[in-house]
């Protein structure tokens, strides 16, 4: 009896510890967890190297070189990038790059978030509605610039045709700079304000109605609500969707290719469209390249920009 008193006395420090736990200490040694967390991401490593480091690299040595897409060339150093700075034709297509921006980036906020705000209110039919709003971003972009060609392409297209009758002249939209500028720039809307309608609806699911009755007792007008609560809320996911819609419109290739081939006379040329040409169309790889390598970090600059606006409104 007095044994197994003693027995059951011993200190706890003095148990064996059980082998499951020694187990468990072995392989959660702090030496073999980053070892672990370096085999697991080495696929995605290698994936990102393979589908952009090289190619990057690639583009970076073609950009040095004269050559063409069979033959790599002579160096020439940063003569490709003084060649395409000199050309008044990279300018143009610059300028037009930014207007195309502005307006597909504001354009489609705009119209996506007061389709977003109509979309919070009581109206019939929300889900048809929301249904049919998406169709511009579901339907191939193909399909939507050869209804669009259809509609408008030609002047016996059916609105020029229409507007015609009813008086206001002959329609001129895809053969006139300035109106093919202006149908090309409709058309990055009408594509894109489905996206920002998502974004904005998403950011508004995070307003709470309270401050709104809140608002309004205090004598707050919609407009007043709208600016000093609704902004300052959706601030965030706004900048976010400015960043991924920026880029989508400088890279956007099918839209004005597409509608207009980047004429007439190079009017709706944008850099995206100005490298293709002058890739596989001129077959100048090195200055073609070089125009991609300079939009590239004009838009990692914009998107810095942005990113920093984003910062500044978390930390407000």
């Amino acid at each position: 009896m007095s044994t197994s008193v003693r027995r059951t006395e011993l200190p706890l420090t003095m148990r064996t510890p059980a082998p499951e736990a020694r187990k468990r200490r072995r392989t959660s040694s702090p030496g073999r967890a980053p070892a672990t967390k370096a085999f697991l991401i080495l696929p995605s490593v290698v994936i990102l190297i393979l589908t952009n480091a090289y190619p990057i690299a690639y583009a970076a040595f073609q950009a040095l070189h004269n050559g063409s897409l069979i033959t790599p060339g002579d160096f020439v150093g940063l003569d490709n990038f003084a060649k395409v700075l000199a050309d008044p034709a990279f300018w143009r297509a610059a300028g037009f790059t930014v207007i195309f921006a502005i307006a597909g980036v504001f354009g489609s906020w705009i119209i996506g978030l007061a389709i977003a705000l109509l979309l919070r209110t009581r109206i019939p039919a929300k889900g048809i509605l929301k249904t049919v709003l998406l169709l511009p971003w579901v339907v191939p972009i193909v399909v939507s610039a050869m209804s669009w060609n259809w509609l408008i392409g030609t002047s016996s297209s059916p609105v020029p045709s229409l507007m015609h009758a009813l008086g206001f002249g002959d329609a001129i939209f895809l053969s006139d700079p300035l109106g093919a500028q202006i149908t090309v720039c409709l058309f990055e809307v009408w594509v894109n304000f489905p996206f920002m309608m998502l974004m904005m609806s998403a950011a508004l699911t995070s307003v709470d109605e309270s401050i709104y009755e809140a608002a309004k007792i205090d004598g707050a007008s919609a407009s007043q609500s709208f600016r000093y609560m609704t902004l300052p809320i959706i601030a965030k996911p706004t900048y976010i969707a400015w960043v991924l819609m920026t880029i989508f419109c400088v890279n956007d290739f099918p839209t004005v290719y597409l509608l207009t081939h980047g004429g007439p006379v190079g009017a709706t040329n944008t850099l995206v469209v100005l490298a293709y040409k002058t890739v596989f169309q001129n077959f100048q790889t090195g200055p073609g390249v070089a125009i991609a390598f300079l939009m590239t970090l004009a838009l990692a600059a914009v998107a810095v920009l942005l990113f920093r606006q984003i910062r500044k409104s978390t930390s407000s």
